[in-house]
């Protein structure tokens, strides 16, 4: 296989040069039956999830190279597309589960066929190490493993070699379901600890570059910042067989190469595409676009309560009726996503549901008004944040937000953080204004708050730097509800909280966009936004 650059690539297609004989294939032309070809601007910077500075892309091949314990069935969304059911779980590595002791006990019984990609037998010691692993890893696996009170070595354990047991002080709904995420991925213990070291002694440096794992692909190379490529692993028994031979996974940093090369016929999948190009592609019929509205995603923007003046409620209030709410929705996102304001502003009770649509509109003589009663009726300076490698719909967003609040006398300066420092900025809860994003894993109301408005985990994505006893105690008595009238109480309660104290404004729920080719089958939308290679078909 010969491999060119991106602009040697794109300057033979400019000059017509035939590249059919490369191996790669010419413009209009199909691709190869058996091989998937995505773009995306963003790729994996580890090839193990567990990383701690191991971005989204991570996930992606977490969930292709490595097995879970469980995955989840599918069932066919409200848009006709088909997506994974949260309420059905279905066997991966293990074949078979017990829930005992009113889901105080979960017993594994594994696959006693599977093995890893160096052709090892998988066992119950393999699942108890990942699991231990999993726990160590701290910052974000730590945190996705205890929304499923996953927290302790102590509460995993081997029963033979086939059978792995999780113990808990008190059931958690979310046990079952953190075990279907990317995150507690098997791992070949014997392999990596081949490599570890005193200072490394989970083997983060080799996995960092090397494939450990038994899932449906295995990675054949990789390049950081330009191209993956995974190859089918046919001894795999952790699900059907998976059609495609070999996906080839390309980084090009511009959208309109990416959708010019969909267009064309060279690739089959482009992803991250600004919202423009899907609203346009969606009405063209050389292409497909699926648009599925992502499970429990809000797109805000945040105020750091633990800085003036965003420790002032007037003034929250006041932004968020400075917030130009449809321009946003028109200009920014060309309406690829659903609303989340305009709620009957009388409104004080909500429904137990969220995200939900706030009691907030565009009203700019509300908003002066409420910064006057805050004592800044000539405004205030402050600097509105976002992550640059999402330029593509922040940026707009914040020009539009410093436009309207420019008109109530706040003057505001934008701060274009680089993706690679996005998190750590995030993290140092430093920004006083924000736009960011969340889309949770786990389809529940509580997770989502656990994650982005707990004050107790100190979770990065709490960028509002928001800490409140009483909400934090509902989320708890949500997490653990049995009875369901309680539950949806605590869920009521948590959204008037919040709704009622703003340190966040809810802009809209996006869509998943996708698009590829007409003939890409069994597109499967899941919770992590990620393409699972294992099901997708060629007609």
């Amino acid at each position: 296989m010969i491999k060119l650059d991106r602009r040697t690539y794109l300057g033979l297609m400019a000059g017509g040069a035939s590249v059919a004989a490369m191996g790669i294939p010419k413009a209009g032309a199909a691709t190869p039956k058996d091989v998937l070809i995505l773009v995306n601007e963003m790729g994996p910077n580890s090839l193990d999830t567990m990383l701690p500075s191991a971005n989204d892309q991570a996930r992606m091949v977490a969930w292709n190279v490595y097995d879970r314990l469980v995955t989840h069935g599918t069932k066919t969304m409200p848009n006709g597309a088909t997506g994974y059911d949260a309420s059905v779980f279905e066997p991966e590595l293990a074949e078979s589960w017990e829930v005992l002791d009113e889901g105080k006990t979960l017993i594994f019984h594994l696959r006693q066929d599977a093995t890893f990609h160096d052709g090892s037998p998988v066992t119950a010691e393999d699942v108890k190490w990942s699991f231990d692993r999993a726990v160590a890893a701290g910052g974000f696996p730590a945190i996705q493993m205890a929304a499923g009170s996953l927290s302790s070595p102590d509460q995993f354990s081997v029963v033979d070699d086939h059978t792995f047991k999780i113990t808990f002080e008190k059931a958690n709904k979310l046990s079952l379901p953190d075990c279907a995420v990317p995150v507690p991925c098997i791992v070949n213990k014997k392999l990596v600890m081949e490599h570890v070291t005193e200072a490394d002694p989970w083997g983060l440096e080799w996995t960092q570059r090397n494939d450990a794992g038994g899932g449906g692909y295995m990675v054949q190379s990789w390049k950081p910042g330009d191209q993956l490529v995974l190859t089918r692993f046919d001894d795999w028994k952790s699900g059907p067989t998976p059609q495609l031979k070999r996906i080839v996974f390309r980084q090009i940093a511009s959208p309109g190469t990416r959708r010019a090369l969909l267009e064309k016929g060279d690739v089959d999948i482009s992803v991250g595409l600004p919202p423009k190009d899907y609203a346009e592609m969606a009405t063209s019929d050389t292409v497909k676009v699926v648009g599925t509205p992502v499970q429990g995603d809000l797109l805000f923007i945040d105020m750091n309560v633990q800085m003036k003046p965003f420790d002032n409620l007037k003034v929250r209030q006041a932004i968020a009726h400075a917030i130009p709410y449809q321009q946003i929705m028109d200009g920014a996102l060309y309406n690829r996503g659903v609303p989340m304001f305009g709620a009957d502003p009388s409104t004080t009770s909500f429904p137990p549901t969220w995200p939900t649509p706030s009691p907030f509109s565009t009203d700019l003589d509300k908003a002066k008004a409420l910064l006057a009663e805050a004592g800044l009726a000539d405004g205030f300076e402050t600097t509105l944040s976002y992550d640059l490698s999402q330029a593509t719909t922040r940026e707009p967003i914040a020009l539009l937000v410093q436009e309207s609040l420019g008109k109530i006398g706040i003057k505001v300066t934008l701060e274009k953080v680089p993706g690679a420092n996005w998190f750590a900025n995030m993290a140092s809860k430093s920004m006083p204004f924000v736009i960011a994003e969340f889309y949770p894993w786990l389809d529940y109301p509580e997770y989502h708050f656990f994650w982005t408005y707990h004050g107790g985990n100190n979770s990065v994505f709490n960028t509002c730097n928001y800490v409140n006893p009483e909400l934090d105690e509902q989320i708890e008595i949500a997490r653990f509800a049995t009875d369901d009238a309680a539950y949806k109480e605590a869920l009521t309660n948590m959204v008037n909280i919040v709704m009622a104290d703003v340190p966040r404004i809810p802009l809209a729920q996006l869509f998943g966009d996708v698009a590829m080719q007409p003939n890409i089958e069994n597109y499967v939308y899941w919770f992590h936004q990620h393409i699972d290679y294992r099901t997708i078909k060629k007609a």
